[in-house]
């Protein structure tokens, strides 16, 4: 078996599928393990999701590991995979700077057969794609950008020696999370930061503080039941819990108490924790909306900056483009070397050899930072030469639309499932809970398989076309299906424009449930 990916999903299906006595190889594009973690080394780049919801749940690799944030850093993350990798010896399985180029299900042998940059080939029965949804940088066609003569980045592709932004001119392209926590950064040590917002981001207060040792210690006699409530409907945290009770069937005084405690707490309590009907219902959202606003505009100076940041009328429903944390963003607008350029009312028009132009003004940058996303979902598959038993790659399958089988398999791809991929409820679940219940679900596959003398497994076409079916209407129920984000697609020029991510762990969890409960409904097996 091979596994394509060394973050959270990928480490822990070698864990569990070694334990279970499959020989397994692991294959890594980057230097390190980590994932995503190991390439995003931004200034400012940290989890946002709070310990210890972000880590995997054995005891023995939470045992002798204490965090020293609620919200971590990189580095920190990545020493903690360095710890992972020391308590369960992974690496010994592990191949490292290994770009996987080329997959090809061989029908006569059925077995797959990878290609990669450096000329190393490896055959497995199975294939597991852990590549995430967030492993393809995504640049859009900006005229001009080859001609700029300064310092460009994207930060997913940051250069490992850094780079500095004192004393320079610097522009952020881009206000989604990693956009967030650039500017918070820049705005220290720029002589001028300039910040190029298209949409407004509905950044919610992370409430950041350090992390006591020796209370971490004392509270881990609790961790297995909050690891049990975490891996469990509704999943994902194990202190976020929404009220069984719409906003409006409350008073005026109590929503706004439910939400002042929520704010308090800080990280996805807000967008997490509060009515169940915030998500489905406009009026709801509204609610929710304007005390998001009103908090966010007493902390801008400027009336006309707090507009646009935080529009009177809502851009989008609230929640329904994933919000980012902040520390200090909406502080460091009311500091002279910060400067906010509207790209709605002037749109960027192209880059020039000396920095940025509107339809207003040119901006002279030293540093452009290009802080534009990913090609989420699917680009860590379809930037592979990933091809089925009909040779045809993922890309072309996908060239109308994502079809997938619970967001784990793909009709022409036999013995090949995807962890943290596009249709599962990736995006609204933490990594290493979706890792630990997709890994636990796809050992039960395996498992059944060996013991009921199984060679093969391929997901039907109608189930994949009824997944979709079903997530579109779970776009049409809620609000996720009015905003244009990339939970939909629609960031990428030429997709499809749907739901990429169930929005309901919940659901997910217990569609995997039945699916297993029910001989693993919706495949079709071979025997050996």
């Amino acid at each position: 078996m091979v596994i394509v990916g060394a973050g959270f999903s990928g480490l822990y299906a070698l864990h569990r599928l070694r334990g279970d006595g499959f020989t397994v190889r692991l294959v890594e594009a980057s230097s390190g393990l980590g994932g995503v973690w190991q390439n995003n080394r931004y200034p400012g780049a940290r989890v946002d999701s709070h310990v210890p919801n972000y880590e995997y749940s054995l005891p023995e690799v939470w045992k002798d590991w204490t965090w020293g944030e609620r919200f971590p850093g990189r580095d920190e993350i990545l020493a903690y995979f360095d710890h992972v990798d020391s308590v369960l010896d992974l690496s010994r399985d592990v191949d490292l700077d290994t770009r996987v180029t080329a997959a090809l299900f061989d029908a006569e042998s059925a077995c797959w057969r990878l290609s990669t940059s450096d000329g190393a080939d490896y055959d497995g029965r199975f294939l597991l794609m852990c590549t995430g949804f967030g492993s393809k940088p995504f640049t859009p066609d900006l005229a001009g950008l080859a001609d700029f003569d300064g310092i460009c980045h994207h930060t997913a592709m940051w250069p490992e020696d850094g780079v500095s932004f004192a004393e320079r001119r610097v522009g952020v392209l881009g206000t989604g999370a990693s956009g967030v926590q650039v500017v918070q950064e820049a705005a220290r040590d720029a002589d001028h930061l300039v910040v190029f917002q298209r949409t407004p981001v509905t950044a919610l207060p992370m409430v950041q503080r350090r992390l006591d040792r020796d209370a971490q210690r004392a509270a881990k006699s609790g961790y297995p039941e909050r690891f049990r409530r975490r891996n469990e409907p509704p999943g994902s945290f194990d202190d976020i819990r929404r009220l069984d009770v719409r906003a409006l069937a409350v008073s005026d005084e109590r929503r706004h108490e439910v939400y002042e405690t929520a704010w308090a707490k800080g990280g996805f309590h807000f967008w997490a924790g509060t009515f169940n009907d915030i998500l489905t219902s406009e009026a709801a959202n509204l609610t929710a909306y304007e005390f998001w606003r009103d908090k966010t505009r007493a902390r801008i100076d400027d009336p006309r900056v707090a507009e646009i940041l935080a529009p009177t009328e809502p851009p989008y429903p609230f929640g329904t483009k994933r919000p980012s944390l902040e520390q200090c963003y909406y502080d460091v607008f009311n500091q002279s070397n910060v400067e906010l350029v509207d790209l709605r009312a002037t749109p960027l028009e192209s880059i020039t050899p000396a920095g940025v132009r509107s339809t207003a003004a040119e901006f002279h940058l030293d540093v452009l930072v290009l802080a534009t996303g990913f090609d989420a979902n699917t680009g860590g598959l379809t930037s592979i030469d990933l091809r089925g038993s009909d040779g045809r790659t993922i890309a072309e399958h996908w060239a109308g639309g994502v079809d997938t089988h619970i967001g784990l398999a793909v009709h022409g791809f036999p013995n090949m499932l995807m962890l943290y991929g596009p249709q599962s409820t990736t995006a609204f679940c933490n990594g290493p809970v979706c890792a630990e219940i997709q890994g636990d679900w796809v050992a039960g596959l395996l498992d059944h398989m060996r013991r009921n003398d199984l060679s093969t497994f391929e997901s039907a076409e109608e189930s994949g076309e009824a997944w979709s079916a079903f997530l579109a209407v779970v776009a049409e129920q809620t609000l996720f299906g009015r905003t244009d984000s990339w939970y939909m697609a629609a960031n990428i020029p030429g997709k499809r424009r749907q739901l990429m991510n169930l929005p309901m762990t919940d659901t997910y969890l217990e569609r995997l449930d039945s699916c297993a409960a029910n001989g693993y409904d919706g495949f079709d097996f071979i025997a050996s």
